[in-house]
């Protein structure tokens, strides 16, 4: 008897496409080409651009077949698939259509040695057409020696080149080139294209198994015609969602739900122990972890945008998972979790045992998950203090019979009233409310007082002060109080500014704010936690063109 196993062709190959209608997912290309060969406006090199198994070199030879057509149409976007020159192409031993490995055929001497042959009419069809795959592994000087011929290359002749990585190839080759690239094909083109398949096929699939594997595939229809080959032979003919479970290892996938609620509820003895078991039953560390961070996502992308969780690329096992825990999980929670794993992927690379340093994640993970977020902990703290009520607002500075009572600039409705300056603070203060940026930065700084009243005073200036600066300030002190002040400068070191009395005062804040009750708890609560004031300081050469900011005073939590 005949041994007809010889015979079988592996799905991958038998649905190759053969004309531009049966590309999946690539519309665009489909298009612009179609309308080039039906126009005659054919461009002389082509370059496409895509994942594995999206078809590259598949367009590449169906561009080969519509120009080399020895039909009855001749050159047409719909090649007729059984004359001589469409067979020939189709099984690669067209003598006019060079299919080349750019991995294999890298260096310069073979780049010559094939465009010795350009210059030669083609034999059997309408142009001769070079097919370079992963053409990104062509030398420089082989890249260099294409560069003439590719940029005017006779008329009969027409380069395609296919790769993967498309940031690999010069510049000056994709300038010469017109670039195509191609999509990954969508979880419902896949299925469907499954569908039609076990239909031709006359074989039986259960819906979610080939959702599953279009999952799997990853946009890649060469993928995921391979799983699929392997899912008929473990299912007898018959592709079941268990099968196709265990086969990609999604039966593990919900013991990676499971691990996941174990973590959130801080349950590490559990969690240790079902890390444990999966391994024993063949899981990788690092495939375990990056499950894992692909449920955080999941997760926090239902927790943003809840009617994801009834998504038709979701299983039933993802959105029961979602539904169950998006509700009752924060965030900030996720967002920690987020972090803590990638960070954890380079650990896991470190490890000399990855299960190992998996554990010691996980473990880190389902302690800090148990722990109360920091509005948590604020809350409980408040419910059991004393102590006036702090916000994360600004603070709203108490008034003091120290504070400078300045009236705003006048309007033009009473001009005519005047301002009394008691203190330096008080003109300083009016200084910039008033946005005499440049005055009020050199006052508070560059200034210190021996003397002030109204209308007289007696100061050291520093070496900084320009030689308007006096004859300004009188001017805004003439306009504002309606007199000339007396104003005595004095030769010396520059003593305490206004800059130093505030910066003193804020150091004094801080403490005070740190003996509260309630802020005291918090800085227990959150070890290395710390008082800071944001300041956005003004720079002489910078004050023109910015706004004074007054302290904040703020409350930083650290966690290591």
């Amino acid at each position: 008897m005949a041994d007809n196993s010889q015979n079988y062709v592996v799905l991958a190959r038998k649905y190759r496409p053969q004309t531009f209608s049966e590309l999946l997912g690539q519309d665009a290309l489909v298009q612009t080409l179609t309308n080039a060969i039906k126009n005659n406006r054919l461009h002389h090199a082509y370059i496409l651009t895509g994942i594995r198994g999206v078809g590259k070199t598949t367009t590449a030879r169906i561009i080969a077949k519509a120009l080399n057509c020895s039909g009855k149409d001749g050159q047409t976007v719909n090649p007729c698939g059984v004359c001589e020159n469409c067979k020939a192409i189709a099984e690669s031993r067209h003598i006019d259509v060079l299919e080349l490995d750019a991995a294999s055929r890298t260096s310069v001497d073979d780049m010559r040695e094939i465009l010795d042959g350009v210059r030669y009419k083609p034999t059997n069809g309408r142009y001769k057409i070079y097919i370079i795959d992963e053409v990104h592994m062509l030398s420089k000087s082989a890249f260099n020696a294409l560069l003439k011929t590719l940029e005017e290359p006779p008329a009969h002749v027409i380069f395609i080149f296919a790769t993967t990585e498309i940031r690999k190839v010069p510049v000056t080759v994709l300038s010469r080139c017109q670039r195509f690239d191609l999509q990954r094909l969508t979880v419902e083109t896949l299925t469907a294209h499954f569908k039609n398949i076990i239909a031709q096929e006359g074989l039986s699939a259960e819906d979610e198994a080939l959702r599953l594997i279009a999952k799997a595939a990853d946009g890649s229809c060469r993928d995921g015609l391979s799983l699929l080959d392997q899912a008929i032979s473990l299912g007898s003919g018959v592709v079941k969602t268990d099968v196709v479970k265990n086969m990609i290892g999604l039966a593990d996938r919900t013991q990676t739900f499971e691990l996941f609620e174990l973590l959130l509820a801080g349950k590490m003895t559990e969690t240790a122990e079902h890390l444990s078991i999966m391994y024993k039953n063949g899981a990788s560390p690092l495939q375990l972890l990056q499950d894992l961070i692909s449920i955080t996502h999941l997760l926090a992308k239902v927790k943003i945008v809840p009617a994801f969780a009834e998504d038709d690329s979701l299983s039933e096992t993802e959105k029961d998972f979602c539904k169950r825990l998006a509700p009752q999980t924060p965030i900030a929670i996720l967002s920690k979790i987020w972090q803590m794993m990638i960070k954890g992927l380079y650990e896991l690379n470190l490890a000399p045992v990855q299960i190992d340093a998996l554990e010691m994640i996980l473990i880190r993970i389902a302690y800090s998950a148990s722990l109360p977020t920091p509005q948590e902990i604020l809350n409980d703290v408040k419910k059991n203090s004393e102590s006036p009520r702090i916000t994360t607002h600004k603070p709203t500075p108490e008034k003091t019979s120290d504070s400078p009572q300045v009236s705003k600039p006048a309007s033009d409705e009473d001009k005519g009233s005047k301002i009394t300056f008691q203190t330096p603070e008080e003109l300083s203060a009016y200084l910039e409310s008033a946005k005499k940026i440049l005055l009020a930065y050199s006052f508070k700084h560059d200034l210190s007082f021996v003397e002030f009243a109204p209308g007289k005073m007696k100061l050291t200036v520093s070496d900084k002060i320009n030689n308007d600066f006096l004859l300004n300030l009188q001017n805004v002190l003439m306009e504002t109080t309606g007199q000339k002040w007396d104003i005595e400068v004095l030769r010396g070191p520059l003593g305490e500014t206004i800059a130093d009395r505030e910066l003193a005062q804020e150091n004094a804040n801080k403490k005070n704010v740190s003996d509260l009750p309630l802020v005291r708890a918090v800085l227990n609560e959150f070890k290395g936690a710390k008082i800071e004031t944001l300041t956005r300081k003004l720079p002489a050469e910078d004050a023109a063109e910015t706004e004074s900011v007054q302290p904040e005073p703020e409350i930083y939590l650290e966690e290591d």
